[in-house]
């Protein structure tokens, strides 16, 4: 398990009074000493950019800018050293299916009691991956493994194209549709190109574009 007394944890989600309640959780049960807020997508790309120490991210699918959890996989992939998990709302199987083939940590619903939060927790900060117990019988963990592909898709609730986009997105799709490369979207929005990249998986997912110029011209 991390240190939780060395880590810090990220906690992204638009509900100040969930925050509130998970940030507490996070420092009374599970040792925490600091816990990032941020209430936007963007706030919390700025604060992982900014931030050294933090071991662990919890994002709300439905939080604007998330396009689901592919988007969240790349910032696995952009600071590998954090553990990614999605506590949320939702409690659609294609949703959980996703942040496990994505590579996430686990998907944490918030319909959950205390315990069973920290209980869920405690699974992610040790390495095992968390699924609900609605995904499997055989219990509240899996390690490593990805459930079957549900038979039905999920509802049109958890479709990412009624999401609309943070304002950091627009600001990247605009850099997109000038030409402008990563490199050269991170200098002129004064962003790490790292959360350049982020912003574009998001951007590629919520559109359901193949490649720049396709994206280039969504609207």
């Amino acid at each position: 398990m991390m240190n939780a007394k060395r880590d810090a944890v990220l906690v992204a989600d638009d509900h100040s009074l969930y925050r509130t309640g998970l940030s507490y959780l996070l420092k009374d049960r599970l040792g925490f000493n600091t816990v990032v807020e941020a209430a936007t997508f963007d706030a919390a790309l700025d604060r992982l950019s900014e931030l050294d120490g933090i071991g662990l991210a919890l994002f709300d699918l439905a939080m604007p800018g998330v396009s689901g959890p592919e988007s969240l996989g790349v910032i696995k992939e952009t600071y590998p050293d954090v553990r990614v998990a999605i506590v949320s709302g939702s409690e659609e199987r294609s949703d959980v299916l996703k942040a496990v083939a994505t590579g996430l940590g686990g998907y944490v619903p918030k319909s959950l009691q205390d315990d069973e939060i920290v209980a869920a927790l405690r699974d992610i900060l040790d390495g095992r991956i968390y699924v609900p117990r609605f995904m499997t019988s055989q219990g509240s963990t899996v390690a490593a493994r990805v459930l079957p592909e549900p038979a039905e898709k999920a509802s049109a609730s958890s479709a990412t194209a009624s999401k609309p986009i943070s304002p950091r997105q627009r600001d990247v799709l605009e850099c997109v549709r000038r030409g402008l490369s990563n490199k050269e979207i991170a200098r002129e929005l004064e962003i790490a190109e790292g959360t350049v990249k982020i912003h574009l998986a998001a951007l590629f997912s919520h559109f359901g574009a193949r490649n720049r110029t396709e994206l280039a011209t969504r609207r």
